[in-house]
């Protein structure tokens, strides 16, 4: 995933590693919604922002799983097109209704999480 500052593109990594997962969800905020909570950690630098995606076996069955986390993902790309996330950690959880609820809508409460959460958003 790569987000556009300026003329150079920034990429989006992913967090990868459980510790990772663990100190966003120890260090960070936390903001829920309806269709995704999302843990939150500022750090002090300007690096390329860091994403982790995360469902639940609560949610479903592995196929149903795989499909919020490409919808996770798919909402991520869309955000991180418009928006330069540098310094922050994001964790993002589906919830068992993100699986059926419209594609806009998970766009609409992840867009306000992180406003919430106190990142600025380019509309």
């Amino acid at each position: 995933m790569l987000t556009d500052t300026g003329n150079k593109l920034q990429p989006v990594l992913r967090l990868k590693k459980r510790v990772q997962f663990l100190n966003v969800a120890a260090n960070g905020q936390k903001v829920p919604t309806s269709s995704v909570i999302l843990q939150l950690l500022h750090r002090n630098d300007s690096e390329a922002g860091r994403v982790g995606f995360t469902v639940t076996k609560k949610v479903g069955n592995a196929v149903i799983r795989n499909r919020v986390k490409r919808r996770l993902r798919g909402v991520m790309q869309e955000l991180a097109q418009k928006n330069a996330f540098q310094g922050i950690d994001m964790v993002m959880i589906g919830r068992k209704n993100t699986y059926q609820k419209p594609y806009e809508a998970i766009v609409k409460d992840f867009s306000w999480a992180l406003r919430k959460a106190g990142v600025a958003l380019n509309k």
